[in-house]
């Protein structure tokens, strides 16, 4: 492959990235709306269900700046939706935690993430189709992080 398919390869790749983040957010943002959260708040909470993370874990697990989950985590603490709790290993980065009613919340988005998993899985050609496009996704993200991890500070 010549360095300018090579280029012309990676330039597809990322404008493809761009336009699925950009349309995962809107229909994010469309099954959040209900449940009365964001795309961004049902992120920052659906990241600490199953434990609660600090805040810098959470901008680690999102691929975000750990201000803007900050932002984000105060704002879910003000509405009720999460709480801050003691955080044995480090006393000054308390852990996120979702409340009940952030829980709840949550569960209220699980039929229409259900539907539109279901219906994903229907247009990609089946679960084994879904599968695969899970896991190029996820081996295009390790392989920039290795590029990153190498690159000059």
């Amino acid at each position: 492959m010549s360095r300018a398919q090579q280029q012309d390869a990676l330039s597809r790749t990322a404008l493809a990235v761009f336009r699925l983040n950009g349309q995962f957010l809107a229909v994010s943002e469309r099954l959040a709306e209900p449940a009365g959260l964001t795309a961004a708040w049902w992120q920052v909470l659906g990241a600490v269900l199953p434990e609660p993370l600090p805040v810098s874990g959470i901008a680690r697990v999102m691929g975000i700046t750990r201000q803007s989950v900050q932002r984000i985590a105060d704002l879910l603490v003000a509405q009720g939706l999460a709480a801050y709790e003691p955080n044995p290993a480090h006393r000054r980065a308390k852990l996120l935690a979702p409340t009940p009613e952030g829980r709840a919340a949550v569960r209220r988005i699980d039929p229409g993430h259900a539907e539109l998993a279901a219906r994903m899985m229907r247009e990609l050609g089946g679960q084994e189709a879904f599968d695969e496009t899970v896991r190029v996704l996820e081996r295009l993200s390790r392989a920039l992080d290795a590029i990153e991890a190498d690159a000059p500070a």
